[in-house]
Formats: C-alpha cells, structure tokens, sequence
C-alpha cells in the first residue's frame, strides 16, 4: 500500500488531499477533500491523470507569425511529448480562425487541436 499526497485544482479552494493505494495501483481511500470533484479529482489524477495541451503553431502569410492552439479536451499526460511534437510540425497558411481544427485526432486520442485565435 502507498499514499500520495496531492493539491485538488478542482476549484480555488486547493484542498489537500491524500489518496490511498493498493500495489497494483487501485484507489483504497480518498480523504481532505470537501467536495465531490476532488474526490473525482484525485481518482483520476493518481489512476489516469490527463491535461490540456496550449502552445503555438507558425503561420505563412498572417498578420502575426504564430496562431495559439489548444487540445479540444485533456489528453492522457503521458502523451503531453508527443502531441507537443506533433504540435511543432505543423505550419499553417492564412487566414486562420478561432475554432479551425488544426490537427484531427491527434495521436489517436480523438482530441483535435484547435487555433484559439485569429491569425
């Protein structure tokens, strides 16, 4: 059995929470947490914890050099590498809008990229 220690980022309340594991990885106990997300929070976070990816993505013939861009939803964390380089291979060309899927699917998740901004 092993424990971790985490920071709920649920809400601003920041709760510290500690989640009780067995060895093959399983959630025994979660407990500080004063509401049902950072229950949720610490369940997902210690058996498959995910993030939203923002960067940047170069653009020919815009009005800025670069548009940001964003996963639709968080991918698994261990990917966060591999979606950053597939990321950095992409150049786009003008015009670009908010809401312009930039990468389809990436690296299989069914997350797409999208520009947050105009170019």
């Amino acid at each position: 059995m092993s424990k971790r220690e985490l920071v709920c980022v649920s809400c601003p309340i920041g709760c510290s929470i500690t989640v009780e594991l067995s060895d093959s990885g399983e959630v025994l106990s979660v407990t500080g947490n004063t509401c049902k997300r950072g229950d949720a929070y610490a369940r997902a976070e210690c058996t498959h914890p995910e993030r939203m990816v923002t960067s940047t993505v170069k653009v020919e013939g815009g009005r800025l050099p670069v548009v940001p861009v964003k996963t639709s939803s968080p991918i698994p964390k261990e990917k966060i590498f591999d979606c950053m380089t597939e990321i950095n291979k992409v150049t786009l060309k003008a015009p670009v809008s908010i809401g312009d899927i930039v990468i389809e699917n990436v690296l299989g998740t069914g997350v797409n990229i999208v520009a947050t901004n105009n170019d």
